[in-house]
C-alpha cells in the first residue's frame, strides 16, 4: 500500500523547511543546512555549482523490473529497547525519514514517504555510492578491464602517480586499508573538507596530492575515508575509458531494471564524486536492492548482471581477513568491499550513507528495506535513528524468518 502522506506530521517538519516549500540549498550550504535538507535531499540535481561540474545521467531501462504491490503492510511490532512497542508509523513519527520501502522476494510490502515527497523524487545516496562503485569494479575485473584488484590505482590512474593513493591496490581501496591518514567528521573542519576544498579548485583526482601522510601499512585495519572510493572511480575512469555513469549506465542501471533515470554529480573533469553524490528514486534503489539479494541475477529474466563470485566476495564477512570482520572493523558492522556486514552466521550486508540513508540485505530471505532520510546529525550515532533502524529491521528478521 502506498501511503504518500501519514496522519501525522513529521518529525521537526518546520525546522526542516516545510513553511517554506521544502527549498533547495546552494553549493555551500546543501549539505550543512538543517533548513534545506530535504529539498537539497530530494533534488540534489538541481543546485548549480556542487565541485564546479556537471551532472550525469544513468539512462532509465527500457524494461523495468516490475515491483508488485503485496495486498496490505504486513502488521509489524516489534518492542523497542525503552520496553514499548512500535510499529512503522511509530518509528516515522519519531524519526525524519523522507521515504521508506521494504521489499520481500521482490513484492513491495510496504512504501511510505513523508515531509511531501513521494515516487517521483530522486534522493541522494550519500555514502550507499560506495557500494555501487564496488559493482563497477566488480564488472571492470570480469571484462578484463582491471587486471587485477592487487593492482595499484595508478596503473589505471596515472594522475595519482607518486601519491600515496596512487601506490595503494585496488583491493585495499575497496577495504577502506590504504593507511593513509584522513579524518573524516563532518565539522567543515577535517581532512575532508580540506580535501573537498581543493577538489573543487583542481579536480577530485588532483586533490589527491594533499593527502600525504601513511600512517599503518596498507591492507592493514579498516579506518574510513571517503577519498579512497573517488581514487576507485579514478582508476576505473582511466581503465575503461568512460566516466562511471557512462560505463554503469547500460551495465547496471538499465540492465537491472530501473524505472527512472538516476544522477551523479561529478568535478570540473567529469569524474564523479564517487563517495556519494548519486541520486536515484526510492523504487530503483529497492530494483537495486532485489538484484544484489540475488546475488546480482535479476529475478525476473535471470540474467546475471553482477558478478555472483565478486558480490559474494564483497559482502560475507566470512571470506574477510580478520581486521575487517564485524566487530572489528567497528564495534558493530564489518567491512567489505565498500558494503558494511552484519555479525552473525548469516550473511546480511548494508550500503549506508551519512544522515540515515541506507539499505539492508538479507539474500537468505530475499529481504531489502531502503530508507532514505535527513536526519539531524550525519554520524549514525548522533541520534537515535541509526538504533531505531536497526531494531526495525531485526523486527522484520523476526518477522519473516522461517
Amino acid at each position: 500500500m502506498l501511503l504518500p502522506a501519514l496522519l501525522h506530521a513529521a518529525p521537526d517538519e518546520d525546522l526542516l523547511g516545510r513553511q517554506q516549500g521544502y527549498p533547495l540549498g546552494t553549493a555551500g550550504d546543501w549539505f550543512s543546512n538543517e533548513a534545506v535538507r530535504v529539498g537539497s535531499f530530494s533534488n540534489q540535481g538541481a543546485i548549480a555549482g556542487i565541485l564546479n561540474g556537471p551532472v550525469h545521467q544513468l539512462p532509465a531501462s527500457e524494461q523495468p523490473l516490475r515491483l508488485p504491490r503485496a495486498a496490505s503492510e504486513p502488521a509489524l511490532r516489534w518492542l523497542a529497547d525503552d520496553g514499548v512497542e512500535r510499529d512503522v508509523s511509530a518509528y516515522l513519527a519519531r524519526q525524519r525519514v523522507m521515504g521508506l520501502m521494504i521489499v520481500k522476494d521482490g513484492v513491495v510490502q510496504l512504501e511510505r514517504y513523508q515531509y511531501e515527497r513521494g515516487p517521483e523524487h530522486r534522493f541522494v545516496s550519500h555514502s550507499m555510492a560506495k557500494s555501487i562503485v564496488a559493482l563497477a569494479v566488480g564488472l571492470a575485473l570480469q571484462e578484463g578491464k582491471l587486471r587485477s584488484l592487487d593492482d595499484t590505482a595508478e596503473r589505471y590512474a596515472p594522475g595519482l602517480a607518486d601519491t600515496l593513493y596512487g601506490q595503494t591496490s585496488l583491493r585495499n581501496l575497496l577495504r577502506m586499508a590504504s593507511g593513509v591518514r584522513f579524518e573524516e567528521r563532518y565539522d567543515g573542519q577535517d581532512d575532508l573538507a580540506r580535501y573537498g576544498r581543493a577538489a573543487s579548485r583542481e579536480g577530485l583526482e588532483a586533490a589527491a596530492s594533499q593527502i600525504n601522510q601513511r600512517i599503518a601499512p596498507q591492507g592493514t585495519r579498516f579506518h574510513y575515508a571517503s577519498t579512497e572510493t573517488v581514487m576507485l572511480a579514478a582508476a576505473l575512469r582511466g581503465a575503461t575509458g568512460q566516466s562511471l555513469s557512462d560505463y554503469l549506465g547500460p551495465r547496471l542501471w538499465q540492465a537491472m531494471g530501473a524505472e527512472q533515470s538516476a544522477l551523479w554529480r561529478a568535478d570540473r573533469t567529469g569524474l564523479e564524486a564517487a563517495a556519494g553524490n548519486f541520486n536515484a528514486t526510492l523504487g530503483d534503489y529497492a530494483r537495486l536492492g532485489v538484484l544484489l539479494a540475488n546475488d546480482g541475477r535479476r529475478p525476473d529474466n535471470g540474467q546475471q548482471i553482477i558478478p555472483a563470485r565478486f558480490l559474494r566476495e564483497a559482502t560475507d564477512w566470512h571470506l574477510h581477513a580478520p581486521a575487517f570482520q564485524p566487530g572489528r572493523a567497528s564495534p558493530y558492522f564489518g567491512y567489505g568491499y565498500q558494503f558494511w556486514t552484519f555479525p552473525g552466521n548469516s550473511r546480511r550486508f548494508a550500503m549506508l550513507g551519512v544522515f540515515g540513508q541506507m539499505m539492508l540485505i538479507d539474500p537468505a530471505l530475499k529481504l531489502v528495506m531502503v530508507q532514505l532520510a535527513a536526519d539531524a546529525k550525519p554520524l549514525a550515532g548522533s541520534t537515535s535513528m541509526a538504533h531505531e533502524a536497526l531494531a526495525l529491521w531485526q523486527g522484520l528478521l523476526r518477522f519473516y524468518q522461517p
